[in-house]
């Protein structure tokens, strides 16, 4: 009934709650009192209507703080399979209709005590700013991270086969030339932003 979350919004909502378990030390994240403040941290205006910011918001925070996390192993002879559960407890106390209004209570959320663990055991280095800039295209923003995730722990050259890229970022493409060129110009433009990244592009 609830859905997946889907979007650059979830994945906005889910880089800024790991930055501040990371700062904070803390399960407990508190989002606060002001939803049109809550809001400006991840980038977005409020606005109203069907199909508004606010609406969309909340909307995908109630997928997001929904959602599970499946990671499975197999081989053909070995099995296994870990469940995380990102959000455990949430509370948004704001009005939608009222924004700007502050709330009797802080709007909060309590972290996964596992999900927790993995931010606090191995934090990845993303820069919300980055992310602000690449929120048109949640392409762009799954490079971005993929690519801040392998260059934090990366050792040695290593290869990465075109369908190895598009079985983690393409399954809407019939064609794999159509995976290529989206892929290459979404890349392009994170590049932009972290001009850090070393890579070589063999077409």
């Amino acid at each position: 009934e609830i859905g997946v979350p889907y979007g650059s919004i979830p994945r906005l909502l889910i880089a800024w709650i790991t930055t501040e378990a990371i700062r904070t030390k803390q399960r407990e994240i508190i989002l606060g009192r002001n939803l049109s403040k809550f809001m400006a941290k991840i980038d977005l205006i409020p606005t109203g209507g069907r199909w508004g910011t606010i609406t969309r918001l909340r909307e995908q925070m109630k997928k997001l703080f929904s959602a599970s996390i499946s990671c499975s192993y197999d081989d053909g002879k070995n099995w296994a399979i870990k469940n995380i559960q990102p959000v455990m407890q949430a509370n948004l106390w704001w009005n939608p209709k009222s924004p700007d209004q502050g709330t009797l209570f802080e709007s909060t959320l309590i972290l996964g005590e596992e999900f927790f663990k993995e931010i606090i055991n191995y934090p990845i280095p993303i820069d919300m700013e980055a992310l602000k800039i690449l929120k048109k295209s949640p392409m762009a923003i799954d490079i971005y991270c993929w690519l801040t995730y392998r260059m934090s722990y990366l050792k040695n050259i290593t290869t990465i086969p075109w369908e190895t890229l598009e079985v983690q970022f393409g399954s809407n493409y019939e064609r794999r030339r159509d995976f290529k060129r989206y892929f290459l110009n979404q890349l392009r433009i994170v590049l932009v932003v972290y001009p850090g990244a070393k890579l070589g592009i063999n077409e």
